[in-house]
């Protein structure tokens, strides 16, 4: 973090990988409260997360991402229309896969980057699924997803 941002107090929030949010242990399950939240939700340069409450910045802590894909869905609207994929994140908001950014992880988890790639998200495991319908394996070796005929390698993030 920068120096600015580390003077930053942490937010007592606690982010777990399946994308549950956690406020002292406890999950914060008020849906309009945990939405003001994540709705907030800013990705520093050096890949820490800040939430904006009110007029006040703090830290999350975060096991894994702080966004995760809910749903994948395979859209083609029309004929000569490009197909894509609309993602559902746990913020409730929508916005259409960008396949350059897809990773997978040694434990074989999915990612994407969200929000106008600034944020990574994790593909939970119907999200997952839902997309390994388009999925191809790769002559290379390898996964891609297949796309309006074109072919979108999935990063290896063990090879890095």
């Amino acid at each position: 973090m920068t120096e600015k941002e580390t003077a930053l107090p942490p937010c007592m929030i606690f982010v777990g990988k399946e994308g549950k949010w956690y406020h002292q242990g406890a999950e914060i399950i008020h849906r309009p409260v945990f939405l003001w939240m994540i709705q907030s939700l800013e990705a520093t340069e050096d890949g820490a997360f800040i939430v904006h409450l009110n007029n006040q910045k703090c830290v999350l802590e975060v096991e894994d991402t702080p966004l995760v894909v809910a749903r994948a869905d395979h859209v083609h609207d029309a004929p000569g229309e490009p197909e894509h994929i609309l993602l559902t994140l746990n913020d409730e908001r929508q916005e259409q896969l960008d396949p350059e950014t897809l990773s997978i992880s040694a434990e074989n988890v999915l990612y994407c980057k969200v929000k106008n790639g600034q944020i990574p998200a994790r593909f939970l495991r119907a999200a997952y699924y839902q997309l390994a319908e388009n999925l191809d394996e790769g002559e290379a070796g390898g996964f891609v997803l297949t796309l309006n005929k074109r072919k979108y390698p999935i990063k290896d993030l063990t090879n890095q």
